[in-house]
């Protein structure tokens, strides 16, 4: 079942560049997915940013799959 990512994820025009981030950080969705793209572990990035939860990590995979599922090919 995927995580509601929008009780997780804001996109606000005056932080970071109103890029997607989790509510009530300064943290992207793409910094999230960098992290685990690098090869860290959800366990290791909740030890480095311990403001975020293993929902807010999932919330982030949740976004880009809808994301990814909305793009239209020509």
């Amino acid at each position: 079942m995927m995580v509601d990512y929008k009780k997780y994820i804001a996109i606000e025009p005056n932080k970071r560049f109103g890029k997607p981030i989790l509510i009530g950080t300064r943290i992207s969705v793409y910094d999230v997915l960098n992290w685990l793209a690098n090869g860290m572990s959800k366990k290791e990035i909740l030890i480095d940013f311990p403001e975020l939860k293993e929902e807010s990590i999932n919330a982030c995979l949740s976004f880009v799959a809808n994301r990814e599922n909305s793009i239209r090919v020509a």
